[in-house]
């Protein structure tokens, strides 16, 4: 029988990772841990059940065996045949490089490998804490070529304080960067193709400048903008579901409970419920979980109907038709 499933993060470390996400009681390995993948199917992490029946069964694994029937009719990448999304937690102790990713067709992505367009749901921010998110208005690919070679990429950008509750659609295209004091949620294509297009003349953790990727950056920024919008989110009442993120790959809603909301899956998608904030239970018929801040949960197509009760902030997503 269908039931929501809870996974084992994947934890990576990275140069501008901390130890934040052990506020939300997730075990971390030693070292700055930038990234937990909460739900991933990718050759470069694949998280595995930890609840139920399925426990220690691979995403992948879980694919297989249950395929469109658990997904849903949109819920299969076409291109790879993988689940569709990846779903993680980032926590930015220092600023991120200045990146770019592609969109699916583009012509230098790996094999395998899809385009990459994401949204961020900012958690919690430090005063006076920013992003980078797109370029100043006029900025060309010439422009923009002549800044790199002159040292001057961040005189190009767009920088944005933010504070917890805002919410961004960042299209495949557009030139963005989480800075420090951040920690995100973060749902994303599942792809892991970043091209670093700045990052501060920086050494990575193996004490060498990390790679960048001039040429296929300047190939994909969207120049002329890609949609990537930005809104607050605060002004949202218990029992409504907000839209954050609106794309081919990905529909994103804020919901607030505060006693019982009642959710349902569809036979068109999966339903990705990341817990933002507070505590409550997941019931559904034949079983019940309680959930807190920081976990995620992959409710199945054929799930049906389940409710959410306690006092909970939650970011629910789904793949559109």
């Amino acid at each position: 029988m269908p039931y929501p499933l809870q996974f084992k993060p994947e934890m990576k470390e990275r140069v501008w990772g901390g130890r934040a996400l052990e506020s939300f009681e997730l075990e971390l390995p030693e070292g700055a841990i930038g990234e937990g993948w909460m739900i991933g199917d990718h050759p470069n992490g694949t998280t595995k059940v930890t609840n139920g029946p399925l426990a220690g069964i691979g995403l992948d694994q879980i694919r297989n065996q249950f395929g469109k029937a658990w997904f849903g009719k949109n819920g299969f990448s076409e291109t790879n045949g993988r689940f569709p999304l990846l779903i993680k937690l980032l926590d930015c102790n220092d600023d991120l490089s200045v990146q770019v990713h592609p969109t699916d067709d583009y012509e230098g992505l790996p094999k395998g490998e899809l385009g990459k367009t994401e949204m961020w749901y900012i958690l919690s921010a430090k005063p006076g804490a920013k992003i980078i998110y797109g370029l100043k208005e006029g900025v060309d690919r010439a422009s923009m070529e002549a800044a790199i070679k002159e040292g001057r990429v961040m005189e190009t950008l767009q920088e944005i304080p933010v504070e917890a509750g805002d919410a961004f659609y960042i299209p495949a295209g557009t030139v963005h960067a989480l800075c420090s004091g951040v920690v995100v949620a973060e749902i994303q294509q599942n792809s892991d193709t970043t091209y670093r297009l700045y990052d501060y003349d920086r050494p990575g953790l193996d004490g060498k400048l990390r790679e960048l990727h001039i040429e296929d950056s300047l190939n994909v920024i969207a120049y002329e903008g890609a949609g990537a919008t930005r809104m607050k989110t605060d002004d949202i009442d218990a029992g409504e579901w907000l839209t954050i993120a609106s794309s081919p790959y990905f529909l994103v809603e804020k919901g607030i409970v505060d006693g019982t909301s009642t959710l349902a899956t569809t036979e068109d998608s999966f339903v990705i419920l990341v817990i933002a904030d507070g505590e409550g239970m997941l019931q559904w018929d034949g079983g019940e979980q309680a959930v807190k801040a920081g976990e995620c949960f992959l409710l199945p197509a054929t799930l049906g109907g389940c409710s959410l009760t306690g006092s909970l902030t939650v970011l629910r997503s789904v793949v559109p038709q």
